[in-house]
């Protein structure tokens, strides 16, 4: 997959410029990194079709707004990211590609798989869509994927991802496996249990009663002797009643979390961490950082924002809006193209319709199929 060629993280060399259509919570999310990372992000206007929305926007981000595309594209971003409702997200992105306008489209790029098709026969061939995919960025998944590509676990054959939902969870899993874009047989069912769920968006909720749940476990059989194992429970993101966990099998060991255990010879199995640097604990006072990611005393991702204080998610987006800037202006291969991101959730409505059905469901050949 040429999207995970963006795990390895580089220091930005030139500020990336982009636009943001939207002023809900998604656009005021790429804002703030801008404001945390100045040296390395502009927002270059915000749309606003309201002018009292518009006006809260300029002064409580502390950004240019816009009543029209036109007066947002005057400012020749590097690129326009929109950030706006699922039934509004293919449309949107259609319109700026076909102005000629480089997109950073949110995930997913469609609502479903009509739009999904709709979406690539205008503008699929144009390569001027990107989709904000992050989770691969994120400084654990990137080290562990830095680890992978060095062979340590060597062919890797199976992943089992428990973390986050739909076409995010097939992001990683198609990643570590490094699989193409096609058929995939798709088998899934859900079940309902009680659990606490003391947290959400809106904040801890102050009661402890369990409320019915849902778990879908999916198995994905991609061809050629590899498989994905995806399992999620409801609000898993938000719950801290339910870890996150991650298996990467290979033909000489595994990945298991932060635990690697591989061959060293054929006696012997050894096993290592990903260890974290992480500044600001005890009587540090470098300040609340990750700094880096090391695998037997060898750096394997390394923050290019440090001093930014910014969250693991954060930095994965920074680390994106990176990667598509430098893309835009032609100094790098694209970080995740619309293709994978159709393949995405292709995979995740499978995973619905299998849920529902019952029966397996295998995925068509598409337009953006390998």
């Amino acid at each position: 997959m040429t999207a995970t060629d963006a795990t390895s993280p580089t220091s930005p060399t030139s500020p990336t410029r982009f636009a943001l259509i939207g002023t809900g919570w998604r656009s005021e999310f790429f804002a703030r990194l801008a404001r945390q990372a100045p040296e390395a992000f502009t927002v270059t206007g915000v749309l606003s079709r309201r002018a009292d929305r518009a006006a809260e926007v300029a002064r409580e981000w502390g950004v240019a707004t816009a009543a029209s595309e036109d007066e947002l594209l005057a400012a020749e971003p590097d690129f326009v990211v929109p950030c706006v409702p699922w039934g509004e997200m293919g449309p949107t992105t259609q319109r700026l590609a076909q102005r000629g306008v480089r997109v950073l489209a949110e995930t997913p790029p469609a609502a479903d798989l009509d739009g999904l098709r709709a979406l690539w026969s205008t503008v699929g061939d144009t390569g001027l869509v990107q989709v904000a995919e992050q989770y691969l960025l994120m400084p654990q998944h990137a080290a562990r994927m830095a680890v992978v590509r060095d062979g340590v676990i060597g062919d890797v054959t199976s992943v089992q991802v428990s973390s986050t939902h739909l076409y995010h969870a097939v992001s990683m899993i198609r990643g570590f496996l490094g699989v193409g874009r096609g058929p995939v047989e798709v088998r899934a069912q859900s079940f309902t249990a009680p659990l606490a769920n003391p947290l959400s968006p809106s904040g801890w909720s102050g009661s402890d009663a369990p409320e019915d749940l849902a778990t879908t476990l999916a198995t994905f059989d991609f061809g050629g002797q590899r498989t994905g194992l995806y399992d999620f429970t409801d609000n898993q993101w938000w719950n801290p009643l339910r870890a996150r966990r991650i298996v990467v099998r290979g033909t000489r060991g595994e990945i298991v979390d932060e635990r690697v255990t591989r061959l060293a010879d054929a006696f012997t199995a050894v096993e290592s961490s990903l260890v974290r640097r992480q500044a600001g604990l005890d009587l540090n006072l470098e300040g609340v950082d990750l700094q880096h990611v090391s695998f037997d005393g060898r750096v394997v991702w390394r923050n290019p924002f440090v001093g930014s204080r910014m969250s693991e998610d954060d930095l994965a987006v920074a680390m994106l809006l990176a990667a598509t800037g430098a893309w835009a202006r032609g100094e790098a291969p694209a970080p995740y193209p619309l293709e994978e991101a159709c393949e995405d959730h292709q995979i995740s409505l499978a995973i619905l319709e299998s849920a529902r059905t019952g029966a397996p469901v295998t995925t068509t050949r598409e337009g953006w199929s390998s």
